[in-house]
């Protein structure tokens, strides 16, 4: 069954199907539909989840075992499969991989169904060689495939528009216009932008703002080689050179500091969770699949969690709470120099105490 990715909510409210295979090359368009239908099978009682990387490091045997086997709780389960891909040559487009054994997993699950069990597939776009094959088609009427394809200039103000509402945040038409020619299509860089508005409007559960167009100018003016995100993974990496020179630009900019230190609490609380699940032992690929790491930051976020302790993070939450303090005028502390002093340390100088 063919599903429209727009129409997938109300699919979703009576489809029968335990299969759903999510395609497309806008990796954050997958994730959100891979998201919905994850929601709507915990909603319906599946409370365990297992994920499979087709890669090197895939064991069909294991997933075998995992489709065929409940837990000692008989809870109901979600398996995912994420498919890997081939890149092109010469710069083509990447292709989906899509051999024996990732047919032989797929083969495994459907052939043997268990209603106890739900499978979510997320790759890059099938081509149609795939979706003509006699293979393909013998399993078609046993999934449901939504297929995701690029957003338009016209769809992505619509998009923003939704995603900003989601987060509390309403633009006018003007506003989500200067947005849309500022991401320039790029879904990730989109979903930074509103992550900065986001800071910005510091909301409360379930509170909503109005941002005009002269504010949201200000927070997505186009200062991509020195932003706050491009600062925050340079200190990930552990460039503390650059990092001094990134804040040198964002304070002669007129950048507000408390947008800076928003993004900085946020990253090190998250950092925190990952490197607790670290230090008990789970697996470094499993932490960064579970937290969304999308490809382009994997490396910065990996050298952070190799040096970092959960320690040392508390000891520079501590200090981004005393640089709250010195922006909102409770202490004489200058605030861009506290800053610097925090992402210097975020980098691997040690000047903080006490970790």
């Amino acid at each position: 069954m063919r599903v429209k990715s727009e129409l997938l909510p109300q699919t979703l409210l009576t489809s029968k199907y335990s299969t759903f295979w999510i395609s497309g090359d806008e990796p954050l368009l997958v994730q959100e539909s891979a998201d919905l239908v994850r929601q709507h099978f915990r909603i319906n009682g599946f409370e365990e989840r297992e994920v499979f990387n087709v890669d090197s490091g895939f064991s069909l045997e294991r997933f075998t075992n995992s489709v065929n086997n409940l837990s000692l709780f008989s809870t109901k389960k979600i398996i995912e499969l994420r498919l890997d891909k081939v890149t092109g040559k010469n710069g083509s487009v990447d292709k989906l991989k899509l051999g024996p054994e990732e047919k032989t997993a797929i083969d495994t699950f459907l052939i043997n169904h268990n209603p106890d069990f739900a499978l979510i597939i997320t790759s890059v776009k099938i081509d149609r060689t795939i979706l003509s094959s006699k293979w393909f088609k013998t399993h078609d009427s046993l999934l449901a495939l939504i297929q995701v394809w690029p957003i338009d200039n016209k769809g992505l103000v619509k998009w923003l528009s939704q995603e900003l509402r989601n987060s509390g945040i309403y633009a006018d038409n003007q506003a989500l216009q200067i947005l849309s020619e500022r991401v320039e299509g790029n879904l990730l860089a989109a979903k930074q932008e509103i992550e900065k508005l986001k800071l910005l409007a510091n909301l409360e559960g379930g509170s909503h703002v109005t941002l005009d167009t002269k504010t949201i100018m200000q927070v997505v003016a186009n200062n991509a080689r020195f932003d706050i995100y491009n600062l925050i993974d340079t200190a990930l990496l552990g460039d503390a050179e650059r990092c001094q020179k990134m804040i040198a630009n964002l304070k002669e900019e007129g950048t507000y500091p408390l947008l800076v230190l928003n993004a900085l609490s946020r990253e090190l609380r998250i950092l925190n969770n990952m490197v607790i699940n670290k230090e008990s032992g789970q697996r470094l690929n499993s932490i960064l699949q579970t937290n969304r790491v999308f490809f382009n930051r994997k490396q910065a976020v990996t050298n952070a969690l190799n040096r970092l302790s959960s320690n040392h993070i508390w000891v520079m939450l501590d200090k981004a709470l005393q640089i709250d303090k010195a922006i909102k005028g409770a202490s004489f502390s200058n605030p861009w120099d506290e800053i610097n002093t925090l992402v210097l340390e975020l980098s691997g100088e040690k000047i903080l105490k006490k970790f």
